[in-house]
């Protein structure tokens, strides 16, 4: 079952390299007993290619709780991890937040970072840390992004406990453990389905159902 609880952080003005312009965002968890509220940043220039522009605050985001009269409380606000803003986000029935790539950027900087209930990172990942440099080459890039994802194709798996990122090759992608950032990722190799838990000791081998928490 796949959960609806993702956003856009775009509106349709288009910046080079047909990046529309970034928007504050506010995504549910499937429960509606959370949600989150992205407000973009204005460091422009610590992305990728846009050095000589200017540097500011970073995104931020405004996590909020429903109160038993069906109000909603704010309970945390936290700086994130993306110079602009995410291009996809994502919330959990337990309030907590992932975020995946970067404005402008897709594939550069931290392209998977998870977030507690109260803002706190858990994890984050860049590129370098899920990839071989030659898988990193491999991938389609643009002026502005590398292609490691198959874009609208992440989401909250049933049951709250993990998140799926759709791979690039049929049947690839990647399986986090919500709550400590964990991942599998997993492929066709040899016609048998196999995953690795690392990319520095990369060993594949059956794919395992995260123990419940």
């Amino acid at each position: 079952m796949k959960f609806w609880i993702s956003a856009l952080l775009v509106i349709p003005a288009m910046l080079g390299d047909d990046w529309p312009a970034p928007q504050i965002r506010e995504v549910f968890s499937q429960s509606r007993e959370f949600f989150v509220r992205v407000n973009p940043g204005s460091s422009i220039g610590d992305t990728v290619g846009f050095g000589n522009s200017p540097k500011g605050p970073y995104a931020n985001a405004e996590f909020y709780r429903r109160q038993p009269d069906r109000s909603y409380r704010l309970t945390a606000t936290v700086l994130l991890q993306n110079p602009v803003a995410p291009v996809e986000f994502f919330v959990t029935n337990g309030g907590m937040l992932i975020t995946l790539d970067n404005w402008h950027n897709n594939g550069y900087g931290k392209v998977v970072v998870f977030y507690g209930p109260n803002g706190d990172p858990i994890r984050s990942y860049t590129l370098a840390d899920l990839f071989s440099p030659d898988e990193i080459r491999a991938f389609s890039h643009s002026v502005s992004s590398i292609a490691w994802r198959q874009s609208l194709k992440a989401y909250v798996r049933s049951g709250d406990e993990t998140f799926y990122i759709t791979g690039n090759q049929p049947g690839a992608g990647f399986v986090f453990e919500v709550n400590s950032g964990a991942y599998q990722y997993c492929e066709h190799r040899a016609e048998n389905f196999l995953c690795r838990d690392s990319n520095t000791n990369r060993k594949w081998k059956a794919y395992r159902e995260p123990a419940a928490k």
